[in-house]
């Protein structure tokens, strides 16, 4: 018995992907299955903080600390590695709730044979402080956040800290600017061979305006060229779209749901011309 084959809505479409270097293949993978030819050009670079000061000082006081939050994958990985490195096991933090915003986020937990304690319903930090299961107990809690070192909301920390709670704000890693444009990206910005451009954060955003800025300088592109009305800009959730207003005048694709998946859904929805 054949086996129809699977619908492809992005068939003939060339989608520039600007997730982190290393991080794309989960979206390339994505876009792939539904027919898109990707044009991978990294727009961040995930890097250890300037320094473990503070975390290390927040690990060695594990035992005060109830809640760990965690909203990004980068989080997890860094931080746990971290705790390995000093010689801890995860027997060390068995006391803790652990809080994941986003799939991603609980998916690297599972990976670590870690359940979360809570998941807010949006992907996104203001749903963890709106949903938050002990709030009532907030002004009686110690809560741990490692995060990025630089450019991260400062939503989480200031409504939790408002609400009572005492947060260790701690850099776990940062996330850096690349030298230049990836070469098979900017050969396909020369040619105009890209129909999308996707931003899953409003640092990719700010990074991809700067690369082209750079770019431009050394007339590698015309900066004019780059994003015409025949380029569609997506985002996936409110936060990046309003980055990609400010610095790129418009949006034209936000996901409905904020993740990889959800931007997959739009981009296939844009294309079947699904409003």
């Amino acid at each position: 018995m054949s086996v129809a084959p699977l619908p492809q809505p992005l068939a003939g479409k060339t989608i520039l992907v600007t997730r982190a270097a290393g991080q794309s293949s989960q979206f390339t993978q994505l876009l792939e299955q539904a027919g898109a030819s990707v044009v991978e050009m990294p727009a961040l670079e995930i890097r250890p903080p300037s320094s473990w000061e503070a975390l290390d000082r927040a690990i060695a006081q594990l035992k005060e600390i109830h809640w760990l939050i965690l909203t990004s994958a980068n989080g997890v990985t860094y931080f746990f590695q971290r705790l390995f490195d000093l010689g801890h096991s995860l027997a060390d933090v068995h006391h803790l709730k652990i809080a994941a915003v986003g799939k991603k986020t609980a998916a690297s937990l599972k990976e670590l044979n870690i359940v979360p304690d809570f998941i807010p319903p949006d992907y996104v930090a203001d749903s963890l402080v709106e949903h938050f299961p002990d709030a009532p107990q907030l002004h009686c809690l110690t809560l741990l956040f490692p995060r990025v070192e630089e450019g991260g909301r400062e939503v989480l920390v200031n409504e939790l800290t408002a609400k009572g709670a005492t947060v260790l704000e701690v850099p776990a890693y940062q996330s850096g600017c690349p030298a230049a444009i990836a070469p098979p990206a900017l050969d396909a910005l020369q040619q105009k061979n890209i129909d999308v451009v996707t931003f899953a954060s409003s640092k990719t955003v700010r990074h991809f305006c700067y690369l082209i800025e750079q770019a431009a300088q050394v007339n590698l592109i015309d900066k004019r060229d780059v994003l015409t009305t025949q380029v569609q800009i997506a985002s996936i959730g409110p936060q990046t779209s309003q980055t990609c207003r400010e610095l790129l005048g418009r949006v034209d694709i936000e996901a409905e749901i904020y993740t990889l998946e959800g931007l997959t859904s739009a981009l296939e929805n844009w294309a079947l011309g699904i409003n």
